[in-house]
């Protein structure tokens, strides 16, 4: 008899275990299709009116992806959050925002690409990488649950246009303790936290 509920427990388990983890994929696959319909208009509109009910990715649905921060970047959620989380991770949160308003600044902007993981990516090919981290050489994975959630979290509103630019439109940033050469040819837009943003001369981000 005792064996009997041991088994029946198993099978309940199993059963839920089963539930849990397809309903986890359906989630996913609804954050991403979302992710993918949202970059396209921010690539093509300047409008700044956050997504509609229907269309925004929930946080339920943004924290399916990704969840153990090892999947390959080929998706807009998993490409911005994990540029959030090595740009800025460590940092405050406003670091982190402000990060992501660099990547969706430059999304179909005039020079950058149309998508968010070719922004992202972009000088791969030729190791003059606009974020340094997709290029140093070193394991790509996460390594802090909590600061990837977070960074999940800051990339879902990014990509709902629920993020305030506090930014001033910038389309580049360093590291307030460097001063690289590049710099003197843009306009400075911001400090917030330990980053310096600049956006070019006579120009603006869409």
């Amino acid at each position: 008899m005792r064996l009997d509920w041991i088994a029946s427990c198993l099978v309940v388990i199993l059963f839920a275990t089963c539930a849990i983890a397809a309903d986890q994929e359906q989630q996913k696959q609804a954050a991403e299709n979302k992710a993918q319909v949202l970059e396209q208009k921010a690539a093509q509109s300047s409008s700044p009116a956050p997504a509609p009910g229907a269309e925004a990715i929930t946080q339920s649905e943004v924290q399916a992806v990704d969840p153990a921060g090892v999947a390959p970047l080929d998706d807009a959620i998993t490409c911005l959050a994990r540029s959030i989380y090595w740009e800025a991770k460590g940092k405050d949160s406003v670091d982190m925002e402000a990060v992501a308003n660099v990547v969706m600044n430059r999304l179909g902007h005039g020079g950058f690409p149309d998508t968010v993981c070719g922004v992202v990516k972009q000088g791969s090919e030729s190791k003059s990488c606009q974020f340094s981290w997709w290029c140093d050489g070193r394991p790509d994975s996460v390594q802090e649950e909590g600061s990837y959630a977070l960074a999940k979290e800051i990339a879902r509103k990014a990509l709902n246009k629920q993020l305030p630019d506090r930014t001033g439109g910038a389309l580049y940033f360093h590291d307030r303790t460097v001063r690289p050469d590049w710099a003197r040819q843009y306009t400075k837009t911001a400090d917030i936290g330990l980053f310096r943003f600049y956006k070019p001369r006579g120009g603006s981000a869409r």
